[in-house]
């Protein structure tokens, strides 16, 4: 397959690095068109400032002379390709934090990638005074499996301070064989040492969709990554738990969630919604204008809906939150989003280098900007662990002679078969979850009394 068609249609993840960046690679997902054709011609774009066709000199001489003066003093020398290639490197990442210069190796990192499937330790990072932020570390990965959490600063790789380094070459060393161990030192708040993980390299799988039917008859839903067949296999999820009988609700985990694929985004939020606008972008070019809408098939009907959403969820995870919000088809819950609104647009140059370029900015249905903004939620829930209070209470039944019960035959196999609104009931399989989880804890809980208040039909 050509590679421009394997890279249609495709924009980055939030964070602000290459593709080399995907130790966890989210992808969205947008029009990608030949560089000759999306970027606009350099001479028009100058028209505002100057006449037409007349470039900077005095800033292109300066360019010359600093050239020139690299090349004869630097301490070390240096190759005239490899000092262009930099200049283009700089002239791009000085623009946002998202947009790059893909060379060979980040170019075919990027292809490897698009498939879910790759090599690393399982966390999405970016830049932050210096140091590597961990945005988020991705279920089920050796990152995640240490306990490295989103927020995490990494100070040092091997030993080897990261101040100073380059982002593609911090993430190169992170990269290796899988079973290959190495060591991250990483300052956390609150935390007045440093931490240390030895963690071993790992072949990265990313399961997009995990589901779970909590007490209640309220079906869980995690997405960890939007990927090509995100938006099925939730479809398929909520029309068999529809299929098997009462379906009370639906908390659809947003948390930690980087984005992905756009398609995939618009599909989930098809999935809630029937009709009306899902999202849209706005740019320079005609070919940065795109609109989605939602269509006649949904899924989930009229089964309420909780979102959850931290400030790990980007991008198209944004999207979906947002969309939900403006439609008022779900309440969302958790604390506010990373704010990542912005396209990123893959421009091939060569065979085997292309520019990541931010081409436009994505609006929610009711014209919100995501960008540096994101999502707040509608009840604001702090992460925490559910720790319930034991307490004894002596009851009527516990009393010697007490009456009995006249509406049933034998009280204490009454009291047996009653139910009961104890989430860690032993004979619920989601309660440990449900402990573990204060934000999912509370989704249940308002999921619930949704169902309590909501009429019931006639028998």
């Amino acid at each position: 397959m050509p590679l421009s068609s394997v890279l249609s249609r495709r924009i980055f993840p939030w964070f602000g690095c290459t593709a080399v960046c995907v130790l966890a690679l989210g992808i969205t997902q947008v029009q990608a068109q030949p560089a000759e054709a999306a970027l606009p011609d350099a001479s028009t774009s100058e028209t505002v400032q100057r006449p037409q066709g007349q470039l900077p000199l005095q800033e292109l001489r300066n360019f010359t002379e600093i050239f020139e003066r690299i090349r004869t003093a630097y301490v070390e020398e240096v190759d005239d390709k490899t000092l262009l290639e930099y200049a283009i490197n700089g002239m791009l990442t000085s623009l946002d934090p998202h947009s790059a210069y893909l060379q060979p190796e980040a170019f075919s990192d990027l292809q490897e990638n698009t498939s879910g499937k790759f090599g690393g330790l399982g966390i999405e990072v970016g830049l932050e005074d210096g140091l590597i932020l961990v945005v988020t570390p991705i279920d089920d990965t050796p990152a995640q499996k240490a306990g490295i959490r989103a927020g995490d600063l990494i100070v040092s790789l091997d030993g080897e301070a990261v101040m100073g380094m380059n982002l593609n070459d911090a993430v190169e060393r992170m990269r290796g064989a899988p079973g290959s161990e190495i060591t991250l030192e990483i300052r956390r708040k609150n935390e007045k040492e440093l931490l240390t993980f030895t963690l071993a390299r790992a072949e990265i799988k990313v399961a997009s969709v995990r589901t779970e039917m909590l007490s209640g008859d309220v079906g869980y839903v995690r997405i960890t990554q939007f990927q090509e067949h995100t938006g099925s296999e939730l479809a398929t999820a909520i029309e068999d738990w529809r299929a098997k009988g009462d379906l009370n609700g639906i908390i659809l985990d947003l948390r930690n969630n980087p984005g992905g694929v756009l398609d995939a985004a618009v599909e989930v939020v098809d999935s809630f919604v029937s009709q009306g606008l899902i999202v849209y972008t706005k740019g320079r070019t005609p070919s940065a204008e795109v609109s989605y809408s939602a269509t006649n098939h949904t899924a989930a009907g009229s089964v309420p809906v909780v979102v959850l959403i931290n400030g790990g969820s980007a991008s198209a995870s944004e999207i979906v939150a947002g969309a939900l919000q403006d439609h008022q088809r779900a309440v969302i819950v958790g604390t506010q989003s990373f704010g990542k609104g912005s396209v990123q647009s893959v421009l091939p140059i060569t065979e085997d280098r292309a520019v990541k370029l931010t081409t436009a900015r994505y609006f929610t249905p009711n014209g919100r900007s995501i960008q540096a903004q994101g999502i707040k939620p509608d009840i604001w829930v702090e992460q925490s662990e559910v720790t319930p209070y034991e307490q004894r209470f002596y009851k009527e039944a516990d009393l010697p002679g007490h009456l009995s019960n006249p509406t049933q035959k034998d009280n204490n196999a009454g009291d047996k078969k009653a139910p009961t609104n104890n989430s860690k009931a032993a004979a619920d399989p989601s309660g440990e979850l449900l402990k573990k989880d204060f934000q999912l804890y509370e989704a249940h809980t308002l999921l619930r009394g949704v169902t309590i208040l909501s009429p019931r039909p006639e028998a």
